[in-house]
């Protein structure tokens, strides 16, 4: 065995659990597709602070999580949650979408 590969196996693990353990102490939201709607329709979060947003499909049919505002794009498949890292933003209010369905529009308010 090589004296190196060891070494190239404990940085890699080390890097991992630090990208965890970031992941973990990020504040977490949630949002729900429902009835072709986001719920809760608008959604404060804290300026300046990168955080997780869990979007849960609760709906029968695909749907695109977009925003243009904050430069995301993930599909939301029926009864499933996808995970959208965002920020940090400065404070002010950012639009989304479900990009399947346009009329279906939410806010997230930074502040």
């Amino acid at each position: 065995m090589h004296t190196w590969l060891p070494k190239i196996l404990l940085t890699g693990v080390l890097a991992v659990a630090a990208v965890a353990a970031h992941a973990a102490s990020m504040p977490q939201f949630r949002l729900v597709l429902k009835d072709q709607r986001f719920q809760p329709a608008t959604l404060k979060v804290p300026a300046k602070t990168k955080f997780k947003l869990l979007v849960t499909n609760d709906n029968t049919v695909p749907s695109e999580f977009e925003s243009t505002d904050f430069n995301r794009e993930k599909i939301v498949l029926p009864n499933s949650t996808i995970t959208v890292f965002i920020g940090p933003l400065a404070k002010g209010t950012y639009k989304f979408y479900d990009d399947f369905h346009q009329s279906t529009k939410g806010t997230l308010v930074a502040e």
